[in-house]
């Protein structure tokens, strides 16, 4: 059993960027691959970005590519989504997940389906 919690979220300005956490309790992270999905206001989750378990690959939604960027601290057990140039679609609340083995899949590292963990999301708001 994976617990997973993110901080990080807030206010911020049409350009800005923020930094979220997610800190995991209960087993090492570093068996899994991690994941961040976000859902803006009215919409349905989506697929943010990915990374394996050593850091090796990751992997990032069109939406989000050379903006934001996905990086892990397995000592720390914590896993980070740095967030740039943000924009005003940005705006959702951001979760982060783990899944078990990683089959070098885009389509699995990409769908919620196939995540075991979640934590209860962080709420980004582009201001303008």
């Amino acid at each position: 059993q994976v617990q997973l919690v993110e901080s990080g979220g807030g206010v911020v300005q049409a350009g800005g960027s923020l930094r979220l956490s997610c800190a995991a309790s209960g087993r090492t992270v570093s068996s899994y691959v991690m994941g961040w999905f976000r859902q803006p206001p009215g919409k349905e989750r989506e697929f943010v970005a990915a990374i394996t378990q050593t850091g090796g690959y990751t992997y990032f939604a069109d939406s989000v590519k050379g903006r934001f960027t996905i990086s892990r601290d397995n000592a720390k057990n914590t896993v980070y989504l740095q967030m740039n140039s943000l924009k005003p679609e940005d705006t959702a609340l951001y979760y982060c997940a783990a899944q078990g083995p990683y089959s070098g899949s885009y389509y699995e590292v990409s769908s919620s389906d196939y995540y075991d963990y979640w934590g209860q999301g962080t709420q980004v708001t582009l201001s303008s």
